[in-house]
């Protein structure tokens, strides 16, 4: 095993003695602007996002009304939401005691029969005083993208306030303007953990493909008759 790794080790030092920096001043000040053009495009998506949602980012005490919350999933734990979710949960009924809003559209991942983000988001709503027929469930929000699509094109949401965490409100709130939501977002506050930065990371990158679903507006993944769920709701 020595002799392949050594070699490998041989061609790795080799190929790293062949990256050069430029020995002009010419050619290292292209080299700067090559790393500076790269790094605008990489963030190009991000400061779009927080240009174009950051003002539309409330609180539960001065969210504006709109017929329905919209709640994203963010994960269980044994079958139970992640104490992400369940705070995100927590300030939707809490907009629904309020009057602020009079229906609740949960939406997360049930692919799996042993994974069903939105029933395990339902029973927390219902432990929690809210009443069954007030709580609508999307089974195939696969991801941000595809919840807003479907809220939109299966549940008929053109209005909504929109619950998440601050890191991901304002990718939800420009993909569901951009799927063709009126919303305005409540961003929860959540303790700054590892969940937490990772989240804030990732968002970096998520907001690349934010950004493409928003220009192309493709098909959400699965998606199906329209469904009168919200409707009866908010009857």
């Amino acid at each position: 095993m020595r002799e392949p790794v050594a070699g490998l080790v041989r061609r790795i030092r080799g190929g790293v003695s062949r990256l050069r920096l430029p020995r002009t001043r010419r050619g290292q000040r292209r080299a700067y602007q090559a790393v500076v053009a790269a790094t605008v495009l990489a963030l190009a998506p991000a400061t779009w996002l927080n240009a174009t949602a950051g003002p539309r980012v409330r609180t539960v005490a001065d969210a504006p009304a709109a017929p329905v919350a919209i709640v994203f999933g963010a994960g269980l734990w044994d079958g139970k939401p992640s104490p992400y979710l369940a705070h995100r949960l927590d300030a939707a009924a809490a907009l629904y005691r309020r009057g602020t809003v009079r229906a609740l559209l949960v939406t997360g991942d049930n692919s799996r029969h042993d994974y069903d983000e939105p029933d395990a988001m339902r029973g927390y709503l219902l432990h929690h005083g809210v009443p069954a027929r007030k709580i609508v469930s999307d089974y195939a929000g696969f991801d941000t993208w595809d919840s807003c699509s479907r809220a939109r094109r299966i549940f008929g949401v053109d209005r909504a306030v929109l619950v998440s965490q601050g890191f991901h409100i304002r990718r939800a709130l420009a993909l569901c303007t951009a799927a063709g939501i009126d919303s305005y977002g409540v961003g929860v506050a959540a303790k700054r953990d590892v969940t937490w930065a990772y989240g804030g990371v990732r968002e970096i990158f998520a907001a690349g493909k934010a950004a493409a679903d928003a220009l192309l507006r493709p098909d959400p993944q699965f998606l199906g008759p329209r469904e009168k769920g919200v409707t009866e709701a908010l009857r």
